[in-house]
């Protein structure tokens, strides 16, 4: 797990280049805080840069960037690939040789023999730029799930790109915002990609690899994983076998690590069944990291202190409190990259994983998009029926008081971004129009302006499985969780979404994935003889700090004063007196910090 950075210009000195790199590495060397590594090849003007955490191969053999024993090829890699030892033996069988153990040895040798198609065979969460010298051909490559973030600019026929957003500002790359991020951002808490804060700084795309042809100076982007055809799981014992055999096969994959592993655990259904799973696979002693408060709504010990019984290892358990989040706050905010509505608590427990001896852990982060956990795969059946009732209609939920009814208003639109923002996003169009000073059809036209998406199919939970994987989880839960573990130097894994087990979950039948009376049901009863019922059998409550109290007493985030426009002051009025949730209260907040 690492951080990577490249420039590639003809049109910027060798000097020049090279500084904008070395500053973009120097900017992410959070991430990489073991090693630092540069490459470059003045005749394409090509400068990769790479800040190293070593997880596998902890030995200078891992130093990055890497090339092949003939330096035909060379990349510079950020990620885990879980399913190297396979590749690396069938390479050895058609009598490729190794110089290393590393996965990114691996990564090299199998585009050599296989060309692009290699890309589809990775296993594993990863983002890297790939130079292949004879092609004349640079790849910025980013895994089919889209855990490891990859951004890229270009510009007057120079590509650049990093692993987060701040290192193209911090280079002087672009420190042009995009004008149009606020408003995205009150809509959805989040940067919904390809968008960042930065104009023309785009996200590449999960499961495609951009294509640089340095003879014309020019790229094109293109796929590279295409998901299965459907064949239906529809008996459920054998589902139930399936996802157990699965799902053991990915903990135990992702828990391969040369350098201390543990587990978040949380004490939900999620967190609790991974380090259950870790526990009987791990041949050294479990690392588990928790995070408990004095708030006894929020305080889940009893539920961590159930898993841990059942857990031989090191148990590390950490209460946070106010005084905590007043003084961390700054640097938790500095941390983000950009504005999000989410990730303080990754932020904390990252922080003490860390402080504990740990460079990567295991989170629970998937389960609830892949097995119907959230409230929306029981709400989505009410969007069909809202629909037929004629649009203009929908203006009227503008003047409704509740944010549940208002949210409505969203309907207005005939894109699927309007539906998912009904069920997720945080304040609508006419709201962020009085917020922003701005004109409600614009903020109508940023938001829903794109190609709508189409074969989405009904209003069901398998559509409603979409919403939450591919912008919920996509573009909140992933980012925030890949930026914030990694302000600490910490890799977070995830074996909810191991590709094999994506694929696995998605072909059973809804009849049998989703249960309309206990969420995630299936998933529980497939691991009943090791879950205890008291995990399972309880409230869902997430993994949640108690901001509502906390952003009350904060000193800058509940003073009405700071922030500008009416609307912004009464809204914090109206948090002030229990009105309204903190994640609209804190992204208020952002935008005023930012604009």
């Amino acid at each position: 797990m690492c951080r990577i950075a490249g420039v590639i210009s003809n049109r910027l000195t060798a000097e020049t280049a090279m500084e904008k790199v070395a500053l973009m590495c120097d900017a992410l060397k959070h991430g990489g805080p073991d090693d630092e590594g540069f490459f470059s090849d003045e005749t394409v003007g090509l400068f990769f840069g790479h800040r190293r955490l070593s997880i596998i191969d902890l030995s200078q053999n891992g130093h990055q960037p890497m090339a092949d024993v003939q330096q035909k090829v060379w990349i510079t890699f950020n990620g885990e690939i879980y399913n190297y030892p396979e590749l690396k033996q069938q390479l050895l069988t058609l009598g490729v040789s190794f110089h290393s153990n590393t996965d990114t040895e691996v990564i090299i040798n199998a585009y050599i023999k296989w060309g692009v198609s290699a890309f589809s065979k990775l296993r594993g969460m990863f983002a890297f730029a790939l130079y292949d010298k004879a092609r004349a051909t640079t790849y910025l490559v980013r895994d089919s799930t889209g855990v490891k973030p990859l951004y890229y600019h270009v510009d007057k026929e120079t590509l650049s790109f990093a692993s987060e957003v701040k290192a193209f500002r911090i280079a002087r790359i672009t420190d042009e915002s995009d004008p149009n991020w606020p408003i995205r951002f009150l809509a959805f808490g989040h940067l919904p990609e390809p968008y960042t804060t930065l104009k023309d700084v785009r996200s590449l795309a999960k499961g495609h690899y951009l294509i640089w042809e340095h003879n014309i100076q020019k790229f094109s982007i293109a796929r590279f994983y295409k998901a299965p055809e459907k064949i239906y799981i529809t008996d459920i014992q054998v589902a139930y076998e399936a996802i157990r055999e699965t799902l053991q096969a990915a903990v135990k994959r992702q828990l391969i690590a040369d350098a201390p592993i543990g587990v978040f655990l949380s004490g939900g259904i999620d967190s609790s069944l991974v380090s259950l799973l870790a526990n009987t696979q791990r041949k050294q002693k479990l690392k588990t990291i928790s995070i408990f408060f004095n708030e006894k709504e929020y305080d889940e010990r009893s539920y961590q202190s159930t898993v841990l019984k059942k857990i031989s290892g090191e148990k590390h358990s950490h209460l946070v409190q106010q005084q905590d989040f007043e003084e961390l706050f700054p640097r938790i905010i500095n941390d983000m990259d950009m504005p999000t509505t989410d990730g303080i608590n990754t932020w904390f427990i990252s922080k003490y994983a860390h402080e504990d001896g740990l460079k990567a852990v295991l989170s629970g982060v998937g389960a609830d998009e892949l097995f119907g956990g959230y409230p929306s795969f029981n709400r989505i059946k009410y969007i069909e029926y809202l629909r037929r009732t004629p649009s203009p209609l929908f203006f009227a939920a503008n003047y409704f008081k509740t944010d549940r009814y208002r949210k409505i208003s969203f309907l207005s639109h005939n894109h699927y971004l309007a539906d998912y923002l009904l069920l997720r996003g945080l304040f609508v169009p006419a709201d962020i129009a009085k917020i922003l000073n701005t004109d409600v059809n614009n903020v109508g036209d940023v938001l829903f302006s794109d190609k709508s998406v189409t074969g989405l199919g009904a209003y069901n939970e398998e559509m409603a499985a979409w919403f939450e994987t591919n912008l919920y989880m996509q573009n909140q839960l992933l980012r925030d969780t890949d930026v914030m573990s990694m302000s600490h130097g910490l890799e977070v894994r995830v074996p909810f979404l191991d590709e094999d087990f994506q694929q696995l979950a998605c072909s059973i039948a809804p009849d049998i994935r989703f249960n309309k009376n206990q969420p995630k049901k299936i998933l529980i009863d497939s691991f009943s003889k090791i879950l205890p019922e008291a995990i399972w059998n309880r409230p869902k409550m997430g993994f949640t700090f108690p901001f509502q109290e906390w952003m009350l007493r904060h000193s800058e985030i509940s003073n009405e004063r700071l922030y500008r426009g009416k609307f912004a002051q009464n809204s914090v009025m109206k948090f002030k007196s229990g009105q309204m949730h903190w994640s609209k209260v804190f992204a208020l907040y952002q935008v005023q910090l930012h604009v």
